[in-house]
């Protein structure tokens, strides 16, 4: 019977090949007893470990080729994107990504003017804007007037009552969809200067409420109705965080005075960084819609671009240590 036999590499090859000498005992453990010999063509025990070991490490580099083969025809495969897909192609922003970038970038600047002033009556004079305001809406002209707004292309900054909310909110939803601002003009529309803290707080807090109730953005800017304002009206806009926007130009449009007049009292007094007050609210606003258009078109021919209160203090807010002032007409 042939055995294997385990102690090859401590002998030499002398005693591991079988001799004439070595009797039948020997030749009877190394090799078959019916041959005396090596059967044809078998090799040795030596000689068949070697090629068996020779063979395992051949196999062992042809399973790693194939290994690498494969890894790299699954990354070349259709399971893994280009990197030109993934890294190199990137959607614009949406919508209300870029609303929302132009609402951080308004907020900053309306907190960059209240960390020095409590108030605005006009942009700074170096740029070539102006402001677009309109106060006592929403009403039931508030819609017409954003229409034409939008088929002129111009945003502005809506002061809104906030009783008017449960009759004409539909108003104020207009403005937030067309991009507009909208700000605080009390609740119901009182002389501020005439209240006490407690109401004065009321009439600022119960407005900034109802806009938020129907889909705007939590006002960051006051108008005081009549240009009514007091000491007390400031600590309780610094508590609210508000920015009180006075105007620099009042076309006195609630008077109706007629739509030449109210294009010319625009633009008599437009110039860079002017605050224009007008309303789409409290009366028949008819003559102010049909003004829009051609104070929009002189203030272009002058190359001026009407523009909402937090884009003008954005690009270019009012110098610093400005006079506070007592009161104002309008309202």
């Amino acid at each position: 019977m042939t055995r294997w036999d385990w102690t090859w590499e401590d002998r030499s090859q002398a005693a591991r090949t079988p001799t004439v000498e070595q009797g039948p005992a020997t030749a009877e453990r190394d090799e078959p007893a019916q041959t005396g010999g090596r059967p044809p063509g078998r090799p040795g025990a030596n000689g068949v470990f070697r090629r068996r070991r020779a063979g395992a490490a051949l196999g062992l580099i042809v399973l790693v080729v194939l290994l690498i083969a494969a890894i790299g025809s699954h990354k070349s495969s259709g399971h893994t994107p280009p990197r030109a897909t993934t890294h190199r192609v990137s959607n614009p922003p949406s919508a209300a990504a870029r609303a929302a970038q132009q609402a951080r970038a308004e907020q900053q600047a309306i907190n960059s003017v209240l960390a020095y002033t409590p108030f605005v009556r006009s942009g700074g004079p170096s740029g070539n804007e102006v402001a677009l305001t309109f106060d006592d809406g929403p009403g039931p002209y508030t819609q017409q007037l954003v229409a034409t707004l939008d088929r002129l292309h111009v945003h502005a900054t809506f002061f809104a009552i906030g009783d008017q909310e449960q009759y004409f909110s539909a108003g104020t939803m207009a403005e937030v969809n067309s991009g507009d601002a909208i700000g605080d003009h009390t609740e119901t529309h009182p002389m501020m200067a005439s209240l006490s803290a407690h109401d004065q707080y009321e009439e600022l807090f119960e407005q900034m409420a109802h806009i938020e109730l129907v889909g705007g953005t939590r006002p960051r800017l006051f108008r005081p109705p009549y240009g009514s304002f007091d000491a007390t009206t400031f600590r309780e806009l610094h508590h609210l965080r508000l920015l009180m926007v006075l105007w620099s130009v009042d076309t006195a449009d609630y008077t109706l005075p007629g739509t030449g007049a109210i294009v010319q009292s625009a633009l008599a007094g437009a110039k860079p960084g002017a605050i224009i007050l007008m309303h789409d609210g409290g009366g028949n606003r008819s003559e102010t819609i049909a003004a829009l258009p051609a104070i929009v078109k002189g203030l272009r021919r002058r190359g001026l671009h009407p523009v909402t209160v937090p884009q003008l203090l954005a690009d270019d807010p009012p110098p610093h240590g400005l006079p506070v002032p007592t009161s104002l007409a309008g309202d």
